[in-house]
């Protein structure tokens, strides 16, 4: 193959999937191919990454943050890049360029530090960093050829907010998830049995509520 022969990928927008059963996220995906000969396929896969620094934050929003960075005065220390997802697709055959849909499946389990970032959020944008790899064949005149993708094709994305909570509120109607151990599980639901109580909802209101009478 060519030297000459490069791909690169840009993020040009990302919307939730409307007929997905999970929560998916549908990032659309430019690619530009410079090379005499067409691009047969890709195998592509990408590392989705938040960079907190590169926005500001409410007080609320902050307040929501505290278990992720701490208090403000240590965020230059705790507000480094993590990663939130991998994913991948395969792209079909194109030439000269292409547009394609990435799914990102999501989740909305608040042990997951990205699941926790996002739902601290209220408004403004969600900085992301998409880093590119895999691998690209080539179809040409003398049979196929194979090209990894470079490590340093990556492309920054300000997703809005509003994307995240549309697709939460999609699947998730005024609610939220919590990871429980099993014998933490089995005691509420044995004072939800013990007290009548119609779910877990109402155990955990009352239970917060004799937690504040008793402080």
């Amino acid at each position: 193959m060519s030297p000459a022969y490069s791909t690169t990928f840009a993020v040009l927008d990302i919307r939730p999937e409307p007929y997905a059963v999970t929560p998916i996220l549908s990032a659309r995906v430019g690619i530009t191919s410079v090379g005499d000969d067409p691009v047969h396929a890709i195998a592509l896969r990408a590392q989705v990454r938040i960079e907190p620094g590169r926005r500001g934050y409410t007080e609320a929003e902050g307040e929501g943050l505290l278990d992720l960075f701490g208090s403000r005065e240590r965020w230059a220390q705790t507000q480094r890049s993590f990663l939130w997802m991998h994913c991948a697709t395969t792209i079909p055959g194109f030439g000269g360029g292409a547009e394609v849909d990435l799914p990102m499946s999501c989740t909305y389990d608040l042990e997951v530090a990205g699941s926790k970032y996002l739902h601290a959020l209220r408004e403004g944008t969600v900085p992301l960093l998409f880093l590119f790899s895999g691998t690209v064949f080539i179809r040409g005149s003398q049979g196929f050829a194979i090209q990894q993708i470079p490590w340093d094709r990556e492309d920054r994305y300000e997703m809005p907010v509003s994307v995240w909570r549309d697709l939460m509120a999609a699947h998730f109607p005024n609610a939220g998830w919590l990871r429980l151990r099993e014998d933490t599980l089995a005691a509420l639901t044995a004072y939800k049995a013990e007290h009548g109580l119609l779910g877990f909802d109402d155990t955990v209101e009352r239970l917060l509520t004799a937690a504040g009478e008793s402080a």
